[in-house]
Parts: structure tokens; sequence; C-alpha cells
């Protein structure tokens, strides 16, 4: 029996866009943001969970100061949030471009996929295709599946729909919805076939029912309400 083909919950949309992790400068660990939602419920969100440091009400300053200890450890996740900072300008620093890349060529250079994936999209976005194409491919080797799902748009920009869908069934069945919901719209185009759309589609309601929770349910309905 064929999984139906417009079985998109909109929580699983909201998977991909609200983010799955928070970063704590005060030890460089991710906690995924159910459990930041549950430690919010608790009661206990004014400490760190993995190092108890204080983490309310802490300035900017003294977090920029955290980051930049993290940096120095070399610590990649540390590279990869100031690096967004800088490239954006965001919390009161001054933008910088410049700076963004070199910390975010840093934190590739010791295997940081979302590294590569913020250099794949600068590089993306500035239409240097080979060098962002570089860039998401190993963050894609690396587990990162919206870099997979971005070389599936190179593919199709260059004309080489076949490789594009392979690496978009590999995203969507992973979890990514801008990749399952590209092979749906190509599907509609006799792109894709109808085994593949069915095959890809079942592979991604698993893998998004792995990855919800009562707790992450509970972020993605605080952010739809919101909105």
């Amino acid at each position: 029996m064929s999984v139906p083909l417009y079985d998109f919950c909109k929580t699983n949309e909201r998977l991909t866009d609200i983010g799955a992790e928070v970063y704590y400068s005060c030890c460089g660990k991710y906690i995924c943001k159910g459990c930041v939602y549950s430690l919010v419920e608790s009661g206990t969100e004014e400490t760190c969970p993995f190092c108890k440091a204080k983490t309310m009400d802490k300035t900017y300053e003294e977090t920029f100061e955290e980051y930049n200890m993290r940096v120095e450890a070399n610590d990649a996740g540390a590279m990869c949030v100031l690096g967004a900072d800088y490239y954006h300008g965001w919390f009161g620093l001054q933008q910088d471009r410049a700076r963004a890349m070199k910390l975010w060529k840093r934190a590739a250079e010791i295997g940081s996929s979302q590294a590569h994936f913020f250099l794949g999209t600068d590089y993306y976005e500035g239409g240097d295709l080979k060098k962002a194409k570089f860039h998401y491919e190993a963050g894609a080797m690396a587990g990162n599946e919206v870099a997979r799902f971005n070389i599936g748009c190179i593919e199709k920009r260059t004309g080489d729909m076949e490789r594009a869908v392979k690496h978009w069934i590999i995203a969507a069945s992973a979890g990514d919805y801008n990749a399952m919901h590209q092979l749906r719209k190509f599907f509609e185009k006799g792109v894709v076939s109808r085994e593949s759309i069915d095959t890809t589609l079942a592979a991604y309601n698993t893998s998004c029912a792995e990855m919800r929770s009562e707790a992450r349910d509970n972020v993605i309905q605080f952010e739809m309400e919101r909105e």
C-alpha cells in the first residue's frame, strides 16, 4: 500500500525550521531544545545541566568572553556560533564577514559539519558553486543532511537532475523536510518514480518520528504560537 503522498505533518516541517540544539558557551556542550524546554518546565534552567554554571542573567559581554575562551580551547561549536554572530552583526557586534569566515574555516579544519555548511552557504550565495559544493560535500559526509540537500540543489542548478534526486532521497530519508518537499514536487513533474517517492516518504516519516518527543513537540507548538 502506498504511503499518502501529502502525508506531511506541520511538526515535521518545524523540526527543520527551528533547529534542534542549543550551544552552552560555559562548557562547550550542545543540548536539544526539547531538553531545554524540560529544564524550563522543571525550573532548573538557571544552571547548565552539564557544568552547573549560571546560564541566566549573563551580559552578552560575559557570554562573549566565554565564547572567546572556548575558541582558544579549539572548540568548533564556539567558532561556529561566534562566526555567525560576526557574519550577521548580531548581539551588538560589528559585522565582520572576513572574521566569520576565518572562524568557520578553522572549525572546518577540525571536522565541524556545521562550519562546512556555513562556508558552503556563503560560497553558494556568492556564486562560487565549486567551493560551495566542496564544503557541502564535506558537511554531508559528516552527517549534515541540510548540506546534502543543498548539494542536490547545486546539481539541479547545473542540470544533473539524476544526481540531485539521489542526494535529496538520502537527505529526505534522514528526515530533511526540504528534500522531501523537492522530491514530491518533482514526482508531480514525472522526474521521480512512484516507487522512489513511496519508499523515501516512508523512511522520512520514520526518521521524523524518531526525532520527535513530547518535549520537542512542546517547543514546536510554542514556536508556532509565537508566529
